[in-house]
């Protein structure tokens, strides 16, 4: 009898059962699933239906504010929280120098020892002292103007004569020049320089309250002014 060999499949026939097997054993099912994910992949977003907003929304409205049924803040304060403005003044105790200026007019001066200057004289205070001062007469110049070409204010010669002989000297003077104010001549600050005294220029009413409060301060012996009347007019 004779023999018959069996050879093995190829592979190629091997793979072609394999595929023929996997279309024939897929269910219905299972290839209607995949179309149906594949129309939801290509569809339109807006035929994709949205849940309708609830219509039972419930509106907070405020509260309205009420007011406070007392107005009791607790127990009364007992401590002082006023300030008292005259505690703080430094100077409230210090007795004003008698040489202080109520009043400047205009052809003079009121001080607060009852002492005044009239007759259009300019005042010179020194010490604690007051003197009449007229630094227009007696100029080498003969004129009774005060300014120069330049416009300063130039004061020289006798017109500072008692404050070459006082000593101690102060340490401040406050030029009042009137009505207005002129820069002074670099022959006046010097004449007043080379006495060892600083020189403060204003017009006469501002002078007048810086002299009051710096006397007060640091005392007359370190501050003296020498003040024109506001009423001064220059000649022309």
């Amino acid at each position: 009898m004779a023999s018959h060999t069996f050879s093995p499949p190829s592979i190629q026939l091997l793979r072609s059962l394999r595929t023929t097997r996997h279309h024939h054993i897929c269910p219905a099912s299972h290839r209607q699933l995949i179309r149906a994910r594949s129309i939801a992949h290509h569809a339109s977003p807006t035929s994709i239906p949205r849940r309708p907003l609830s219509t039972n929304s419930r509106s907070f409205a405020p509260t309205p504010s009420t007011l406070p049924k007392t107005t009791d803040r607790g127990p009364k304060s007992t401590e002082d929280t006023v300030t008292d403005f005259g505690t703080m003044d430094v100077l409230s105790a210090t007795p004003p120098p008698t040489t202080t200026i109520d009043a400047c007019l205009s052809d003079g001066f009121h001080f607060g020892n009852g002492l005044k200057i009239s007759g259009g004289s300019g005042c010179l205070l020194v010490s604690g002292e007051a003197f009449s001062w007229r630094p227009w007469e007696g100029r080498a110049d003969g004129k009774r103007s005060m300014l120069n070409k330049k416009g300063q204010w130039d004061v020289q010669g006798e017109a500072w004569g008692l404050l070459d002989l006082l000593w101690p000297k102060p340490d401040l003077l406050i030029l009042g020049l009137g009505p207005s104010m002129y820069p002074i001549s670099p022959e006046t600050r010097r004449l007043i320089s080379a006495m060892g005294i600083r020189v403060d220029v204003q017009d006469t009413r501002n002078a007048a309250s810086q002299f009051n409060l710096l006397a007060t301060e640091r005392g007359v012996g370190s501050v003296a002014a020498a003040m024109i009347p506001i009423g001064w007019k220059e000649p022309r």
